[in-house]
Protein backbone atom coordinates (compact mmCIF):
# COMPACT_ATOMS: atom_id res chain seq x y z
CA UNK A 1 0.00 0.00 0.00
CA UNK A 2 1.23 3.56 -0.67
CA UNK A 3 2.49 5.57 2.28
CA UNK A 4 -0.31 7.90 3.25
CA UNK A 5 1.63 9.75 5.97
CA UNK A 6 2.14 13.45 5.50
CA UNK A 7 5.53 14.12 4.00
CA UNK A 8 7.27 17.45 4.45
CA UNK A 9 8.82 19.11 1.46
CA UNK A 10 12.49 18.22 1.28
CA UNK A 11 14.52 21.13 2.59
CA UNK A 12 17.31 22.57 0.46
CA UNK A 13 20.34 23.93 2.30
CA UNK A 14 21.50 26.05 -0.63
CA UNK A 15 20.51 29.72 -0.48
CA UNK A 16 20.54 32.01 -3.52
CA UNK A 17 22.35 35.21 -2.50
CA UNK A 18 22.59 36.93 -5.89
CA UNK A 19 19.09 37.40 -7.31
CA UNK A 20 17.57 39.94 -9.70
CA UNK A 21 13.86 40.56 -10.15
CA UNK A 22 12.14 42.74 -12.74
CA UNK A 23 13.04 45.68 -10.51
CA UNK A 24 16.50 45.31 -12.08
CA UNK A 25 15.12 47.38 -14.91
CA UNK A 26 15.51 45.92 -18.42
CA UNK A 27 17.71 43.20 -16.96
CA UNK A 28 15.72 40.94 -14.61
CA UNK A 29 12.87 39.01 -16.25
CA UNK A 30 11.07 37.53 -13.22
CA UNK A 31 8.52 39.05 -10.92
CA UNK A 32 9.25 38.72 -7.22
CA UNK A 33 6.34 36.34 -6.65
CA UNK A 34 7.63 33.91 -9.27
CA UNK A 35 11.11 33.85 -7.73
CA UNK A 36 9.66 33.14 -4.29
CA UNK A 37 7.34 30.42 -5.64
CA UNK A 38 10.29 28.71 -7.33
CA UNK A 39 12.34 28.85 -4.14
CA UNK A 40 9.46 27.31 -2.21
CA UNK A 41 8.99 24.62 -4.87
CA UNK A 42 12.67 23.65 -4.50
CA UNK A 43 12.39 23.45 -0.71
CA UNK A 44 14.52 26.52 -0.05
CA UNK A 45 13.99 28.19 3.31
CA UNK A 46 15.71 31.51 2.52
CA UNK A 47 16.12 33.76 -0.51
CA UNK A 48 17.95 37.02 -1.19
CA UNK A 49 16.95 39.91 -3.44
CA UNK A 50 19.84 41.95 -4.87
CA UNK A 51 18.46 44.14 -7.63
CA UNK A 52 20.81 46.39 -9.58
CA UNK A 53 21.24 49.78 -7.93
CA UNK A 54 17.90 49.90 -6.12
CA UNK A 55 15.71 48.45 -3.36
CA UNK A 56 12.39 49.23 -5.02
CA UNK A 57 11.14 45.66 -4.50
CA UNK A 58 12.36 45.18 -0.92
CA UNK A 59 9.05 45.69 0.90
CA UNK A 60 7.04 43.54 -1.50
CA UNK A 61 9.77 40.89 -1.37
CA UNK A 62 9.76 40.76 2.43
CA UNK A 63 5.97 40.60 2.66
CA UNK A 64 5.60 37.83 0.07
CA UNK A 65 8.49 35.81 1.52
CA UNK A 66 6.91 35.80 4.98
CA UNK A 67 3.58 34.81 3.46
CA UNK A 68 5.21 31.77 1.83
CA UNK A 69 7.35 30.81 4.84
CA UNK A 70 10.61 31.94 3.21
CA UNK A 71 13.23 33.91 5.15
CA UNK A 72 13.89 37.13 3.18
CA UNK A 73 17.46 38.43 2.83
CA UNK A 74 17.29 42.01 1.62
CA UNK A 75 20.24 43.32 -0.34
CA UNK A 76 21.36 45.22 -3.39
CA UNK A 77 23.93 44.88 -6.15
CA UNK A 78 25.49 48.32 -5.96
CA UNK A 79 27.39 50.21 -8.61
CA UNK A 80 30.71 51.36 -7.13
CA UNK A 81 32.74 54.24 -8.55
CA UNK A 82 36.40 53.56 -9.28
CA UNK A 83 37.28 56.71 -7.33
CA UNK A 84 35.00 59.29 -5.74
CA UNK A 85 31.29 58.99 -6.40
CA UNK A 86 31.26 62.74 -7.06
CA UNK A 87 33.66 62.47 -9.99
CA UNK A 88 31.91 61.99 -13.32
CA UNK A 89 34.43 59.61 -14.85
CA UNK A 90 35.34 55.93 -15.06
CA UNK A 91 38.53 53.97 -14.51
CA UNK A 92 41.56 53.66 -16.75
CA UNK A 93 40.20 50.29 -17.96
CA UNK A 94 37.12 52.11 -19.21
CA UNK A 95 34.75 50.84 -16.50
CA UNK A 96 32.30 53.52 -15.42
CA UNK A 97 31.57 51.50 -12.28
CA UNK A 98 32.05 48.11 -10.61
CA UNK A 99 29.46 45.79 -9.06
CA UNK A 100 29.28 44.91 -5.35
CA UNK A 101 26.75 42.85 -3.38
CA UNK A 102 25.68 44.08 0.06
CA UNK A 103 23.21 42.10 2.21
CA UNK A 104 21.44 43.26 5.37
CA UNK A 105 21.95 40.99 8.36
CA UNK A 106 19.86 43.08 10.79
CA UNK A 107 17.76 46.24 11.09
CA UNK A 108 20.79 48.52 11.11
CA UNK A 109 22.03 46.86 7.95
CA UNK A 110 18.68 47.49 6.27
CA UNK A 111 18.80 51.16 7.25
CA UNK A 112 22.32 51.43 5.88
CA UNK A 113 21.23 49.88 2.59
CA UNK A 114 18.57 52.59 2.40
CA UNK A 115 21.14 55.32 3.07
CA UNK A 116 23.50 53.91 0.45
CA UNK A 117 20.88 53.55 -2.27
CA UNK A 118 19.53 57.05 -1.63
CA UNK A 119 22.98 58.65 -1.72
CA UNK A 120 23.92 56.70 -4.84
CA UNK A 121 21.17 58.58 -6.69
CA UNK A 122 21.55 62.02 -5.10
CA UNK A 123 25.37 62.16 -5.03
CA UNK A 124 26.79 59.44 -7.26
CA UNK A 125 24.73 59.37 -10.45
CA UNK A 126 26.90 58.88 -13.53
CA UNK A 127 25.25 56.54 -16.05
CA UNK A 128 24.20 54.53 -12.97
CA UNK A 129 23.59 55.43 -9.30
CA UNK A 130 27.01 54.87 -7.68
CA UNK A 131 28.51 54.66 -4.22
CA UNK A 132 32.19 54.73 -3.27
CA UNK A 133 34.60 53.55 -0.56
CA UNK A 134 33.85 56.59 1.60
CA UNK A 135 30.13 55.73 1.79
CA UNK A 136 30.82 52.02 2.20
CA UNK A 137 33.01 52.73 5.22
CA UNK A 138 30.43 55.08 6.76
CA UNK A 139 27.46 52.73 6.31
CA UNK A 140 29.03 49.26 6.67
CA UNK A 141 27.45 48.32 10.00
CA UNK A 142 25.01 45.41 9.80
CA UNK A 143 26.02 44.50 6.26
CA UNK A 144 27.57 41.43 4.64
CA UNK A 145 29.66 42.04 1.52
CA UNK A 146 30.13 39.75 -1.49
CA UNK A 147 32.57 40.61 -4.29
CA UNK A 148 29.90 40.17 -7.00
CA UNK A 149 30.14 38.82 -10.56
CA UNK A 150 32.99 39.31 -13.05
CA UNK A 151 31.91 42.97 -13.24
CA UNK A 152 33.03 43.33 -9.62
CA UNK A 153 36.20 45.26 -8.80
CA UNK A 154 38.15 42.26 -7.47
CA UNK A 155 37.58 40.03 -10.54
CA UNK A 156 38.32 42.96 -12.85
CA UNK A 157 41.61 43.76 -11.13
CA UNK A 158 42.67 40.12 -11.32
CA UNK A 159 41.64 39.80 -14.97
CA UNK A 160 43.74 42.89 -15.74
CA UNK A 161 46.77 41.38 -13.94
CA UNK A 162 46.65 43.97 -11.15
CA UNK A 163 47.37 41.50 -8.36
CA UNK A 164 48.79 44.04 -5.90
CA UNK A 165 45.72 46.26 -6.23
CA UNK A 166 43.46 43.22 -5.88
CA UNK A 167 45.22 42.19 -2.66
CA UNK A 168 44.96 45.74 -1.35
CA UNK A 169 41.22 45.72 -2.06
CA UNK A 170 40.75 42.42 -0.23
CA UNK A 171 42.58 43.78 2.82
CA UNK A 172 40.54 47.00 2.74
CA UNK A 173 37.13 45.33 2.51
CA UNK A 174 38.07 42.71 5.10
CA UNK A 175 38.95 45.55 7.46
CA UNK A 176 35.76 47.50 6.70
CA UNK A 177 33.30 44.63 7.12
CA UNK A 178 35.22 42.27 9.38
CA UNK A 179 36.50 38.85 8.50
CA UNK A 180 33.16 37.08 8.98
CA UNK A 181 31.20 39.59 6.89
CA UNK A 182 33.27 39.75 3.71
CA UNK A 183 33.12 36.91 1.15
CA UNK A 184 34.82 36.29 -2.16
CA UNK A 185 32.10 35.31 -4.62
CA UNK A 186 32.53 32.51 -7.16
CA UNK A 187 30.31 32.11 -10.22
CA UNK A 188 30.40 29.66 -13.12
CA UNK A 189 28.02 30.29 -16.01
CA UNK A 190 30.15 29.10 -18.92
CA UNK A 191 31.70 32.55 -19.46
CA UNK A 192 35.40 32.36 -20.41
CA UNK A 193 36.42 35.25 -18.09
CA UNK A 194 34.75 33.46 -15.17
CA UNK A 195 36.76 30.32 -15.89
CA UNK A 196 39.94 32.43 -16.03
CA UNK A 197 39.33 34.31 -12.80
CA UNK A 198 37.99 31.50 -10.55
CA UNK A 199 41.46 30.01 -9.80
CA UNK A 200 42.76 33.52 -9.07
CA UNK A 201 39.87 34.27 -6.73
CA UNK A 202 40.39 30.99 -4.87
CA UNK A 203 44.14 31.68 -4.58
CA UNK A 204 43.67 35.15 -3.12
CA UNK A 205 40.93 33.92 -0.76
CA UNK A 206 43.21 31.22 0.61
CA UNK A 207 46.18 33.59 0.87
CA UNK A 208 44.28 36.01 3.11
CA UNK A 209 41.98 33.42 4.72
CA UNK A 210 38.82 35.03 3.31
CA UNK A 211 35.69 32.83 3.16
CA UNK A 212 34.22 32.04 -0.25
CA UNK A 213 30.62 31.67 -1.42
CA UNK A 214 29.21 30.15 -4.61
CA UNK A 215 26.36 32.04 -6.24
CA UNK A 216 24.26 31.95 -9.39
CA UNK A 217 23.63 35.32 -11.02
CA UNK A 218 19.86 34.84 -11.27
CA UNK A 219 17.91 36.99 -13.72
CA UNK A 220 14.94 34.65 -14.33
CA UNK A 221 13.24 31.77 -12.53
CA UNK A 222 12.85 29.13 -15.23
CA UNK A 223 15.21 27.88 -17.94
CA UNK A 224 12.56 28.60 -20.56
CA UNK A 225 12.67 32.30 -19.59
CA UNK A 226 16.19 32.72 -21.03
CA UNK A 227 15.02 33.95 -24.42
CA UNK A 228 12.66 36.50 -22.89
CA UNK A 229 15.47 37.83 -20.70
CA UNK A 230 17.77 38.07 -23.70
CA UNK A 231 15.15 40.14 -25.55
CA UNK A 232 14.75 42.34 -22.46
CA UNK A 233 18.47 43.08 -22.39
CA UNK A 234 18.44 43.86 -26.13
CA UNK A 235 15.73 46.46 -25.53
Amino acid sequence: MPNTENQETKKCDFVHLHVHSDYSLLDGASKIGKLISKAKELGMTSLALTDHGNMFGALRFEQQCHKEGINPIVGCEFYVAGGSRKERKGTEEGNKYYHLILLAKDEQGYKNLCYLTSLSYTEGMYYKPRIDEELIRKYSSGLICLTACIAGQLPQLLLNNKTEEAEKMVKTYSEIFGKDHFYIELQKHGIPDEDRVIPMLIKIARKFDIPMVSTNDIHYAEKDDAEAQDILVCI
